[in-house]
C-alpha cells in the first residue's frame, strides 16, 4: 500500500521503518525541517522498561493537586481556561486508583520491554548507532522512608517480567561509581540491568537517512499538516502546506498535535502536552560524571551519559502547548546535578531545552485503526516515548498487515 505517516519523531519514524521493511511505499510528513525536532529531539536518554509504571495512581493524585499551587514540585499546574485540559483530568483523576494503576503498568511494561529488544534488533539489522549503553539504569531513593515506599511499584513490575536488583549503597556505588561522592546521601535504589541509555535524536537522525536510502521512505520536511480529506468511511488523502498528499491508508504520530488533530475528525484520542524540561552538558571531567542512566527519585530528575555529555530532565508542567522556558526554569535541575556529579560539567555550557510530552490519561499509548477503515493512530506515548517507540512501531506494522502480533495486544489496540 501507499502509507502517509503523520509525524517523524521517533514514533512516526519507527513506524515508517517498519511499514517499509514490509513493502509498503511510505511518505513520511514532518513539519519540521529534520527529523526528530520535536518531542523526541531532547528527553532524558533512557530506554527504561523500569520506568513502566503508570503515572495516574493514588499518589500521583495527591501530587497533581499539590501541584496547582507548590510550583517547586516536580509537577506543575499552571491553571488557566481549557475544556479539553478539564476534560482530561477528570479522565486522569478516573485513572488513579490501585487497580488501573496495576492494569496500566502491566501493559506499558509488555510493550517496554518488547521495543527494548526492537531498538536493539534495528541497531544490529542497520548497523546504526546513537550513543547507546546497555549498563542498566539505577533509580535510587535518598531517604529509607523514601525508599521503603518507593520500591512496591519496581517490586509489582519485577512480578511481571522486570529483572531487578533492590540494592544498598555499597552496591549502588559499586554499580555506579560516579555516585561515590553522594554515597552517604543515599539510602539505596533499585537496579534494572536490562534498562539501557542512547540519545533518540541521533537514533532517529540515523534511522530517517536508512529508511531513505534502504527502503526508500519519502520524506516532507517543512510540511505541515492542515487536514484530511474524508469520504465517507475512508481518509481519501492529508491536506498540507504543500498540496494533498493521497494514499491508501494514513498513520497519525504526532505527538502532542495527536489529539487535535483526531478530535477535528470525531476521534476519541485525550492527548494532552505535558511539558518537561531537559539539558545537556559537555561533561569536562569524564571520570566524575554518571556511567550509566539514573533516576533521582525524591528529586524527580533523570539522567543519562551520552557519549561525553550528560543529559539532566526534570518536572513535568501542564501549561497547554508552551514550549518556551528560561533560565530559572533549569535552576533546581542543575542544583541536584551539582550535588550529584560535583566537578563534573560546567552548566553554563548547556544547551536547555524544553518540549512537550504526549500523555494519554492512563499512560499508555494507542496503536490502530481508529474510525474510518484506513485511519491508523500510533500515538500517545507520554514520557516514555522514546522507550516504547520501535516496539509501537513493529505493533502496527503487524496490525497494518493483518499478522497476529507478537505481544499481547489486550490494552493496546484503540478501542475509541
Amino acid at each position: 500500500m501507499k502509507i502517509t505517516v503523520l509525524g517523524a519523531g521517533v514514533v512516526g519514524t519507527a513506524a515508517a521503518y517498519y511499514l517499509a521493511a514490509d513493502g509498503h511505499e511510505v511518505t513520511v510528513i514532518e513539519r519540521h525541517a529534520a527529523p526528530a525536532r520535536g518531542t523526541s529531539q531532547s528527553n532524558a536518554g533512557l530506554v527504561s522498561p523500569g520506568d513502566a509504571t503508570a503515572w495516574a495512581s493514588p499518589a500521583a493524585l495527591k501530587t497533581f493537586l499539590r501541584g496547582l499551587y507548590n510550583h517547586d514540585l516536580g509537577i506543575k499546574v499552571r491553571l488557566r481556561f481549557d475544556p479539553y485540559f478539564l476534560a482530561w483530568s477528570l479522565r486522569f483523576l478516573r485513572q488513579c486508583t490501585v487497580a488501573r494503576l496495576r492494569a496500566n503498568s502491566q501493559v506499558k511494561l509488555r510493550l517496554a520491554l518488547y521495543s527494548r529488544d526492537c531498538i536493539n534488533a534495528i541497531s544490529a539489522d542497520t548497523g546504526i548507532h546513537y550513543d547507546e549503553r546497555k549498563k542498566g539504569i539505577l533509580y535510587f531513593f535518598r531517604s529509607q522512608h523514601s525508599l521503603d515506599t518507593g520500591t512496591d511499584n519496581y517490586r509489582y513490575l519485577a512480578e511481571h517480567g522486570l529483572p531487578i536488583e533492590i540494592v544498598g549503597r555499597d552496591r549502588l556505588v559499586e554499580l555506579e561509581p560516579g555516585l561515590a561522592g553522594v554515597k552517604e546521601k543515599i539510602a539505596g535504589g533499585v537496579y534494572s540491568p536490562i534498562d539501557q541509555t542512547g540519545d533518540s535524536r541521533l537514533f532517529v537522525d540515523n534511522l530517517a537517512a536508512y529508511a531513505s536510502e534502504k527502503l526508500g521512505v519519502k520524506f516532507l520536511f517543512g510540511t505541515t499538516v492542515e487536514g484530511l480529506d474524508i469520504q465517507g468511511d475512508r481518509v481519501r488523502a492529508v491536506m498540507t502546506s504543500a498540496g494533498p498528499v493521497t494514499g491508501d491508508a494514513v498513520v497519525i504520530s504526532m505527538g502532542p498535535e495527536s489529539g487535535l488533530l483526531g478530535r477535528r475528525y470525531g476521534i476519541d484520542l485525550p492527548v494532552y502536552p505535558v511539558k518537561g524540561y531537559t539539558a545537556t552538558i559537555p561533561l569536562e571531567d569524564e571520570s566524575k560524571g554518571p556511567t550509566m542512566g539514573g533516576a533521582d527519585e525524591d528529586q524527580l530528575m533523570a539522567y543519562s551519559r551520552l557519549g561525553n555529555r550528560l543529559r539532566l530532565a526534570s518536572t513535568a508542567e501542564f501549561t497547554g502547548f508552551d514550549r518556551t522556558h528560561k533560565p530559572s526554569d533549569f535552576t533546581t535541575m542543575f542544583r541536584t546535578a551539582r550535588d550529584l556529579f560535583p566537578g563534573a560539567f560546567d552548566e553554563k555550557k548547556a544547551e536547555l531545552w524544553a518540549g512537550l510530552r504526549p500523555m494519554m490519561p492512563g499512560s499508555v499509548p494507542v496503536i490502530g485503526q481508529a474510525r474510518y477503515k484506513n485511519l491508523y493512530l500510533d500515538t500517545g506515548h507520554g514520557h516514555v516515548g522514546w522507550t516504547m517507540a520501535c516496539g509501537s512501531g513493529k505493533f502496527l506494522a503487524d496490525l497494518v498487515a493483518g499478522r497476529k502480533p507478537e505481544i499481547d495486544p489486550q490494552g493496546l489496540v484503540y478501542g475509541g
